[in-house]
């Protein structure tokens, strides 16, 4: 199964890297399997995150993120959910502002 990969670039902090290094060196990986282990992590925890999910969910009701964006942040169920109650709210804006 091949996977696409996207190459970044990012500057970290000296002490941070030689942390990764050495526990790459203990794994006997290498730094980017470690990084990305540590990234997939944190994503995973975030996900499960009530007060990160609601900033998520806020910025897809402000149209700052988009609905796929939005699945890979919080997965296919929950952003489901968040799409059916985005369109809700945006029904309710128009009939106020219908009945205004």
């Amino acid at each position: 199964m091949s996977i696409d990969k996207k190459r970044v670039q990012f500057r970290a902090p000296n002490r941070l890297i030689d942390r990764a290094d050495a526990l790459a060196a203990v794994l006997g990986e290498d730094r980017t399997d470690v990084l990305v282990t540590a990234l997939r992590e944190y994503l995973q925890d975030a996900a499960h995150d009530d007060a990160l999910t609601q900033e998520i969910a806020e910025a897809y009701y402000d149209d700052e993120i988009t609905s796929e964006q939005l699945k890979a942040l919080v997965g296919a169920e929950e952003a489901a959910n968040l799409r059916v109650l985005k369109q809700q709210l945006d029904e309710d804006f128009i009939d106020e502002v219908a009945d205004a």
